[in-house]
């Protein structure tokens, strides 16, 4: 499952879902693939985690490097909880909490923003990360086993 999460009328913040918006026009992604987009990770979100073999979480980030960051996320709260929005690893805790198992293995893609401001478009650097991630992120997706991703965290 891909999970983009950010603000599309803030410019670079909408990163995460205009890469899944990107991967779902030019057809990368199978039917076998969900999707979610949203504003920010909120608790509800913990129902979309359930029944699912692999995770990715794809959001901005002003200090990724670029042209994106891959890495592993393991359950831990942390100062989001008490708020309205969500860390992906807190989210994967309150999985634990809900459903009394561990969460299905877990990957933040961070993709290096720029311009933030309400109202800005998507600035040219950002643009040209996520042209880059796309092709990443259609690699992983041609090959759905964890092992496959283990090995991509280590380059």
């Amino acid at each position: 499952m891909l999970i983009g999460y950010g603000n599309p009328s803030r410019g670079d913040d909408a990163l995460g879902p205009l890469l899944l918006e990107r991967l779902e026009t030019s057809g990368i992604y199978s039917s076998t693939c969900e999707s979610v987009t949203d504003f920010q990770l909120q608790i509800e979100h913990v129902t979309d985690l359930a029944q699912r073999d692999l995770l990715l979480f794809v959001d901005a980030s002003v200090s990724a490097r670029p042209p994106f960051e891959f890495s592993s996320l393991t359950p831990q709260r942390d100062h989001s909880y008490s708020s309205h929005s969500l860390s992906p690893a807190t989210l994967l805790s309150v999985f634990e909490d809900v459903y009394k198992t561990a969460p299905p293995p877990a990957y933040l893609l961070t993709i290096p923003g720029y311009l933030f401001e309400l109202g800005q478009p998507l600035s040219p650097k950002a643009a040209g990360h996520l042209k880059q991630t796309v092709s990443f992120v259609d690699e992983l997706l041609k090959h759905p086993q964890k092992t496959f991703w283990e090995l991509k965290l280590r380059g």
